[in-house]
């Protein structure tokens, strides 16, 4: 089998003892990696591989994007809190969304998060087939999470029945790179029926629930009308920690008590900061929920809440917020955020023995980051001042990406797409946008201010 080593000026592992290899290669065969050590070592013991010079460059593990929505949104839904956002714009959307629009918007979204170093995405979406095929087109890995509402109020989202279709045709699909799991939009889009049946297909096909919850501080009273407790004693109570896998976006207003509780269950966090400031919902405790054990991944959450997926972005958002919230400079440093969006987000979905370090045996995801700009200038790698950790928390940002390496196949080089053509994506995206808008617009027109969830 052939056997391709990339060297670069240093290979960041993200292996559990936080490695890094100054003048390091990765030697890939197949879909996976073979070997991680200094360059010279890998040449000489390899002679008979293809080398890919990336000298200029930080080698380190694809990106987990661990809560994301696709769409075409952006710019457009703006200066709101999180329930009237939903109630004005985001719900009306998904009245009338289209599958070949749901395709065009996962298409221009898993795209720009390849160009920006994101190799996994966990996108709870529409039409979620259009998404299996735009992974399986671009090279990116897709956790599939459908967009369910399961309530005679919210039926106009994906349904149970797609959702299984997904988890029946697409599991284990483009060489392993698509993983559905069964989603609800939130708790209360899903009536006991739905709620029940969720729990059954997880346990079933032997995969994952996602959803979201505890978001906003207004969810809150909800819950304690519903069930009398908190957001994750209920979900305890229902049963939905029984199942192989549960992880939640958001998680912003957990208790201590909370805390410890998914800490002992294994439910997976994706902290999502950008968005969570752009919706004023809050800060979550995610300092407290590391210290306890929780697998917390970062993510972007979707376009029309970030306004972007770049995940470098995101990192040094996380890291200010964290400082912040603490009031504590030392909070939230680099090597626990960097580890949140590779290691934590793949531990979040059940991954980690797969994705998420650069280590001998585990599948060969991973990126080349510019270190000859201004932004990373000084590059040191050694010694008391050795910035690469900080530089890419802090500094990088995603066009700094030039190479996107998933399941050991090159799906970005120089800074382009392999397996598309970006510009007819960004065209075809565009276009599916009028009609979209017009179809919103007619729908609030025919039924006046429409009602939210929680208003």
């Amino acid at each position: 089998m052939k056997t391709t080593i990339y060297l670069a000026d240093l290979v960041l592992t993200m292996n559990a003892s936080r490695e890094v290899v100054p003048s390091g290669a990765i030697a890939v065969r197949g879909q996976t990696v073979h070997r991680v050590g200094a360059a010279a070592d890998l040449i000489a013991a390899i002679p008979e591989a293809e080398v890919v010079d990336l000298t200029g460059h930080v080698l380190m593990p694809g990106l987990v994007n661990s809560h994301h929505h696709s769409g075409v949104l952006r710019g457009t839904a703006e200066h709101l809190p999180v329930w009237e956002w939903l109630r004005l714009h985001i719900d009306p959307m998904h009245r009338v969304l289209r599958p070949d629009e749901a395709e065009a918007a996962a298409w221009l979204c898993y795209a720009e998060g390849l160009l920006s170093g994101t190799t996994t995405v966990i996108d709870m979406w529409r039409y979620m087939e259009g998404s299996a095929r735009a992974a399986s087109a671009l090279g990116n890995r897709l956790v599939s999470v459908n967009y369910v509402g399961a309530h005679p109020d919210h039926n106009y989202f994906d349904t149970l029945d797609d959702n299984e279709r997904m988890l029946r045709d697409w599991s284990g699909a483009a060489g392993g790179r698509i993983t559905p799991w069964v989603g609800l939009e939130h708790l209360f889009y899903a009536d006991m029926e739905g709620r029940s049946r969720a729990m059954h297909l997880a346990r079933e096909y032997d995969t994952g629930i996602y959803m979201h919850c505890s978001e906003s501080q207004v969810e809150l009273q909800q819950w304690h009308n519903e069930f009398g407790v908190r957001p994750m004693m209920a979900l305890e109570r229902l049963g939905f920690f029984d199942v192989p896998r549960t992880m939640i976006a958001h998680a912003v207003w957990l208790d201590n008590e909370e805390v410890n509780l998914i800490a002992d269950r294994g439910v997976g966090v994706s902290h999502n900061p950008v968005s969570n400031m752009k919706l004023a919902s809050g800060m979550a405790p995610v300092a407290e929920m590391l210290a306890a054990g929780v697998n917390v991944g970062i993510g972007t959450d979707g376009e029309k809440e970030n306004n972007n997926l770049d995940m470098f972005e995101e990192m040094k958002v996380a890291s200010l917020l964290g400082k912040l919230r603490a009031m504590d400079a030392a909070a939230m440093d680099s090597w626990t955020v960097l580890e949140m969006a590779t290691i934590g987000g793949a531990r979040a979905i059940g991954q980690a023995d797969r994705i998420g370090s650069i280590e001998a045996g585990k599948q060969a995801d991973f990126i080349a980051v510019r270190t000859g700009t201004p932004r990373t200038t000084p590059f040191i790698t050694e010694g008391p001042y050795a910035n690469v950790h900080h530089n890419l928390v802090h500094a990088v940002r995603g066009s700094d990406v030039t190479t996107t390496v998933v399941a050991g196949d090159v799906v970005v080089r120089d800074g382009r797409l392999c397996n598309a053509d970006l510009s007819e994506i960004i065209d075809r995206a565009a276009a599916t946008v009028p009609g979209l808008f017009a179809r919103r617009r007619e729908y609030l027109d025919s039924v006046g201010e429409p009602h939210g969830l929680f208003v």
